[in-house]
């Protein structure tokens, strides 16, 4: 079998990098004309959090490249296999849907109880989720920013398994990654926005994941990107509610008391 880099490969590997950079993008306009929905104000990006912008961009361009380079080796390696995620066979609306259904469960299974262990784990929250969390007020472009292990673990591996899993071909896997940078922009812009699908077809969203990235909210709603299904299994799911600030903006609070 020869190993060569198909022009549907690379359309599937670059789409997703193209729609994060410019759906972050549009936030990020959005985020100075919108200031009445903001979770936070615009400066506090710079002075809340640990990490520079210019620190963010360099971190996250390199987790891109690296996902570039892992998800045209999972094409390579399975092309070919019926049913594996790169047999190249067109396929209705439903089988897309089917799959796309079976790698958000896959992927959110996968990414809840490695996001819930790196937490629970003082040593590998030191060395590896800490630098997401240096990120306390969160912006679009920051979405993916993370030690470049917790990369591998996080977004490399759990999305090649949900696409392998899920049976996608090159194409369909890169509309289904491009929907995964979405939401995860999406759940880290800071805005609440009416009107927003996401927030209309998720419960998992911008204020959720929020509340998360705050000093007390460490201990809840690990569950990512999709839904909140296992935060309220396994008794992590923390309720909030939305206070509107005089002047614009919103406050988040949590309803029940967070434990330290």
């Amino acid at each position: 079998m020869a190993l060569e880099i198909t022009n549907e490969m690379l359309v599937g590997s670059l789409m997703p990098v193209v729609v994060y950079w410019v759906y972050g993008g549009l936030y990020t306009i959005l985020g100075y004309s919108c200031k009445s929905y903001r979770l936070h104000p615009k400066e506090d990006e710079d002075d809340k959090n640990f990490a520079s912008k210019e620190t963010v961009i360099k971190g996250v361009l390199w987790q891109q490249f690296r996902q570039f380079i892992a998800t045209n080796l999972l094409y390579m390696l399975t092309r070919g296999n019926d049913g594996g995620a790169s047999s190249g066979q067109s396929a209705s609306f439903f089988v897309i849907a089917r799959q796309f259904i079976v790698a958000m469960f896959v992927f959110d299974t996968y990414q809840y109880f490695v996001h819930r262990y790196l937490h629970q784990n003082k040593f590998l929250y030191k060395h590896l989720h800490s630098k997401h969390h240096r990120l306390v007020v969160s912006y679009p472009f920051g979405a993916i920013y993370s030690h470049p292990v917790e990369g591998l673990l996080f977004d490399i591996i759990g999305g090649s398994l949900a696409i392998y899993v899920s049976g996608m071909s090159p194409l369909t896997s890169a509309f289904f990654s491009a929907f995964c940078n979405m939401k995860s922009v999406d759940d880290h812009c800071g805005l609440v926005l009416p009107g927003n699908p996401f927030h209309f077809f998720f419960t998992n969203n911008t204020a959720y994941h929020d509340l998360h990235h705050q000093l007390y909210g460490g201990k809840y709603n690990f569950s990512q990107p999709f839904f909140s299904i296992w935060d309220k299994i396994l008794g992590t799911y923390m309720p909030y509610e939305l206070e509107k600030i005089e002047g614009g903006g919103f406050k988040l609070r949590p309803v029940k008391e967070c434990k330290s």
